[in-house]
């Protein structure tokens, strides 16, 4: 068809989707009332072999026959179905209509007309008139469909019920056009469904160019992590945007449509199967108790909320000082409540892990039994950007709230730590092995509160994560940024990390250090490839220069470490549950470990980072620090020859050394009884 030809049609196509519905709804009745007079006329031509009908009385017929169908039509809402939509109903419609014009017709022509038309020619004319009526809407919907080929070309793969029901959504939908299914069962080859023919994946390649696909859409809802990262795997490389659709069980309780297709869950190309909870464990510290999450505004946090929110806790505590991340995570919650008959109190409160006080008001207030502590600061170079507050927040606000709970009778404490506080190289790790060292140190002292920690790999699409970063990076056309080509991490889903969590307080004894057997770690370098060629995309480098997104490393940052650990020594158990380990680790006595904290303290209040660095040094076996400092303040003012308040030397401290005397600290509290600061951080002097 010539170019000139196309457009215009295009342009008369155009001109008639802009027609109101009004319109289009007379425009398909006057077609009906121009084709089933039509349908008559064949019908007795073609019984009679002849264009001579007979007489003027037989032009009475075509009225007939048009005034007992239209009103049938519009009876069965004929006219009111969107074309694009039109469906079952619709046929019984033209069957109700044409069938009713046969009759009326024919007693019409019986009693009135002395029998003008044949018998047998109102069968046909029945047949002809189902075949005009419907025949016409068929060319009308593909008139649309010619005006949307501009529609998004698209694969289904998986030809089960979720794909079908995939197939059928996307008839009405405007970007989309599904051209044919792929599943890997070979019976299904062959077959056709929905009008989509089905292919073996072997066939994806030469059907992505036929047919000139720009993504694929995965219909396994229900298949197993290990096999759905299986299938992303070598569907890499094929330049197609890989998507999916939602969870079944999302589908069924209504919380998703089928067709609301969404990119591919990352953590699919872990090629990892979740860890299965046990009920009996997911309960045990929850159901029926007071239950307060620290930091509950934060990625692990409002998790634990949503988890724990589900296990019909008596009440819920939320302490989270960020107005704007309390207040969501509390209507998020509130909604879920209200859904539930609002069996679960949900209390909002705003509040800073550092004030002491505070946080045993709370605990004691609302009877707090179990507390899940998640408040932290974890992104590695803020936190070697910012060594005090980074000591301070991770530290100490662990050792007040741990204090706290042990006061107020909490039954059970669990910390959420981290595979960097392993052998540490930055203050985070650091800091968060003094914050397990702590714990250990309090069950050791003696306590009714049961202490443990929770120790995992990182989080995919947390705040500050890699998976977060490299979407964004791909979406504007990269490049990548990847610190060194050979970096590894453990990675985890946040509700793996948020269950992990809640049953490791239950297998509690007290002292433990909890881990999670997170199989293999991954180069972060190949997460990055894979997520390219997800999107469609390719990755440029020397052997394809002409690819869509580089990857560029940047050299690793201060204190990052190639690898990762998440267990120190050999001293490790399985517990009741078959992917969840229990270390017993090296730990200081409870005397080092007071008077560590107000070392901290002193030094933290004449902002002396290097004096921090060293003291968490001697207390962290393994922390090689970076040889330079990287704290902005204490840098800066370093340039500009300013410096802080002068802290009294501290003596060499001997990691363990139980019987490490108290001694005064000018200004600050001690370790023979004095209290910490509280509700501000870096002021010695600030009570209890």
């Amino acid at each position: 068809m010539p170019r000139r030809v196309t457009a215009r049609l295009y342009r008369v196509i155009g001109r008639l989707l802009g027609l109101s519905r009004p319109a289009k709804r007379i425009i398909m009745a006057a077609a009906d009332l121009c084709t089933i007079p039509l349908a008559l006329w064949s019908a007795i031509t073609l019984r009679l072999g002849s264009f001579d009908h007979g007489g003027r009385e037989s032009v009475w017929l075509y009225v007939v026959c048009v005034l007992a169908s239209i009103p049938i039509f519009v009876r069965f809402g004929l006219y009111r179905a969107v074309l694009r939509y039109i469906a079952a109903r619709a046929v019984l419609a033209i069957f109700a209509g044409v069938s009713v014009s046969v009759v009326v017709t024919a007693l019409v022509d019986r009693a009135l007309l002395g029998s003008v038309v044949p018998e047998s020619a109102y069968v046909i004319y029945f047949m002809i008139a189902v075949l005009y009526v419907w025949g016409s809407r068929t060319v009308a919907r593909q008139v649309l469909e010619l005006a949307t080929v501009s529609r998004s070309r698209v694969i289904i793969y998986g030809a089960g019920e979720p794909g079908v029901s995939l197939a059928m959504a996307l008839r009405k939908s405007r970007d989309f056009q599904a051209v044919a299914f792929v599943d890997d069962d070979p019976k299904q080859r062959g077959s056709v469904l929905h009008g989509l023919e089905v292919f073996t994946p072997d066939m994806l390649k030469p059907l992505i160019v036929r047919y000139g696909v720009s993504r694929l859409l995965l219909a396994l809802p229900s298949a197993r992590r290990s096999r759905r990262g299986e299938i992303l795997r070598n569907l890499l490389g094929l330049g197609v945007h890989v998507q999916t659709v939602p969870d079944f069980s999302d589908v069924v309780s209504g919380r998703a449509r089928v067709e609301d297709v969404r990119d591919v869950d990352i953590a699919d190309l872990l090629g990892r199967d979740p860890v299965l909870p046990q009920p009996g464990l997911l309960g045990a510290c929850i159901t029926g108790k007071v239950v307060m999450v620290t930091g509950a505004g934060g990625s692990i946090g409002s998790e634990l909320c949503r988890q724990i929110a589900c296990l019909q806790p008596k009440r819920l505590v939320l302490l989270e000082k960020s107005e704007l991340a309390l207040y969501t995570i509390d209507q998020e919650l509130g909604t879920k409540s209200a859904a539930v008959g609002g069996r679960v109190e949900i209390v909002p409160l705003l509040g800073n892990a550092h004030q002491k006080q505070r946080v045993r008001d709370v605990m004691q207030t609302f009877g707090v039994q179990t507390v899940y502590h998640a408040a932290a600061y974890k992104h590695v170079p803020i936190v070697e950007q910012n060594v005090i507050h980074g000591v301070y927040n991770n530290v100490m606000s662990t050792f007040h709230t741990a204090e706290a709970a042990a006061d107020t009778g909490v039954e059970t404490f669990v910390l959420v730590s981290t595979d960097k506080a392993v052998n540490p190289t930055n203050v985070m790790g650091a800091t968060k092995r003094v914050a397990e060292l702590v714990l250990q140190g309090i069950h050791q002292r003696g306590s009714s509160t049961k202490f443990c920690m929770v120790r995992f790999g990182n989080v995919l699409d947390s705040s500050g994560s890699v998976v977060p970063l490299f979407r964004e990076q791909i979406r504007h056309g990269g490049p990548i940024t990847v610190t060194h080509p050979d970096v590894t991490r453990y990675f985890m889903t946040i509700p793996e990390a948020a269950q992990l969590v809640i049953q490791a307080g239950s297998l509690a004894r007290g002292g433990e250090v909890f881990v999670l057997d997170m199989g293999q770690p991954m180069r972060i370098v190949d997460l990055a490839k894979r997520m390219v060629g997800l999107m469609g995309m390719t990755v440029r480098d020397a052997e394809n220069p002409d690819g869509d997104i580089e990857i560029t490393c940047t050299g690793l940052r201060p204190g990052e470490k190639l690898y990762e650990e998440l267990l120190l020594g050999d001293n490790v158990t399985r517990t009741e549950h078959p992917m969840i380990l229990r270390a017993q680790e090296h730990s200081h006595p409870w005397r080092y470990i007071r008077q560590l904290l107000d070392d901290l303290v002193a030094v933290a209040q004449a902002y002396d980072c290097r004096r921090a660095i060293r003291l968490l040094q001697e207390a962290v076996g393994g922390y090689e620090a970076s040889p330079a400092l990287v704290d902005l303040v204490a840098t800066r003012r370093a340039e500009l020859g300013l410096e802080h308040d002068n802290v009294t030397e501290l003596p060499p401290r001997r990691r363990g050394d139980a019987g490490h005397a108290a001694r005064v600290i000018p200004g600050n509290a001690t370790a023979s009884g004095a209290a910490l600061p509280d509700a501000t951080p870096l002021n010695p002097s600030a009570s209890a």
